[in-house]
C-alpha cells in the first residue's frame, strides 16, 4: 500500500508522478495505472509566468473526480494569490505555488491551510532559499525545482542539490515536518542524489508513465529512493 501518512520526514518517501508526461486524451486510464503512487503531480501553465500552456481549475475538477490517488497541484502561474485557493477548493490534498510569484508566500500559504489543503511552495532552480529557513514551518511543503519549470523531459540539474541540502539540514535542526520535493529529470539515477541530499517527496515523468508496468517503476523509485534517504 502506498504511504499516506502525514508524519512528513520520518513517513517515507513519496512518490507523485507527473501528468505531464501522460496521454491527455486517455486521462482516466493513464491515472488508473499510477494508483500505487502516493499523489499525482497536476501542473498548472498559465503561458506568462512560464511559456507553456497546460489546463486550469476544469480540467484539474476532473482529475480530482477520476484519480485514485490525492492530487499534488503544482502552479507555475503568475497571480496565484487569485488562483491558488480556487484549487484548494477543488479538494486538491496539496496546492504549490512559486515564491517568486507571490507577494506575501506566508499568507497565501495561511489561506490554502484554512481551506483544507496542504501549502506548498515552489522555488526555480536560480531562486535562493534563504528567504524560507526561517519560514519553514509555514509551509506543508518547498519544491525545489531540479529543471527550469516549463517543460517535460529536461535533464536534472545537479546544481540545485546544495539549497536542498540546506533546507533538508535547517529541517533536522528545527525539528520541522515539512515535505522537501523535488521536480524535474527524476528517473532512477537522479532519485538517489534527490534523496541523497534530503527531499522525501519526488516528481517523476516519463519514468513513470513511460515505463510498461507504471506500478513496478513507482516501487523502484521508491526503493531507490529509500536507500539514499538521509545516507549523509
Amino acid at each position: 500500500m502506498p504511504l499516506r501518512d502525514e508524519n512528513g520526514r520520518d513517513g517515507g518517501i513519496r512518490i507523485n508522478p507527473s501528468i505531464l508526461a501522460a496521454d491527455f486524451v486517455n486521462m482516466q486510464a493513464e491515472l488508473a495505472r499510477i494508483a500505487a503512487a502516493d499523489f499525482v503531480h497536476v501542473d498548472v501553465m498559465d503561458n506568462h509566468f512560464v511559456p507553456n500552456l497546460t489546463f486550469g481549475p476544469q480540467m484539474v475538477e476532473r482529475i480530482q473526480a477520476t484519480s485514485p490517488v490525492p492530487l499534488d497541484v503544482h502552479l507555475m502561474i503568475a497571480d496565484p494569490d487569485r488562483w491558488a485557493p480556487g484549487y484548494a477548493e477543488l479538494g486538491a490534498a496539496s496546492v504549490t505555488f512559486h515564491l517568486e510569484a507571490a507577494p506575501e508566500p506566508v499568507a497565501l500559504a495561511r489561506r490554502l491551510r484554512e481551506i483544507g489543503a496542504r501549502a506548498g511552495v515552489a522555488v526555480k532552480p536560480a531562486t535562493p532559499v534563504e528567504g524560507l529557513l526561517d519560514l519553514l514551518d509555514d509551509f506543508d511543503q518547498i519544491l525545489v525545482m531540479t529543471v527550469e519549470p516549463g517543460f517535460g523531459g529536461q535533464s536534472f540539474m545537479p546544481e540545485t542539490m546544495p539549497k536542498l541540502r540546506r533546507l533538508a539540514d535547517e529541517a533536522r535542526r528545527r525539528g520541522s515536518s515539512v515535505w522537501l520535493q523535488v521536480d524535474g529529470g527524476i528517473g532512477e539515477s537522479t532519485i538517489a542524489q534527490a534523496a541523497e541530499a534530503g527531499a522525501d517527496t519526488f516528481v517523476a515523468g516519463s519514468a513513470v508513465f513511460g515505463a510498461e508496468d507504471p506500478g513496478s517503476a513507482i516501487a523502484g523509485l521508491r526503493a531507490a529512493a529509500a536507500r539514499h534517504h538521509h545516507a549523509h
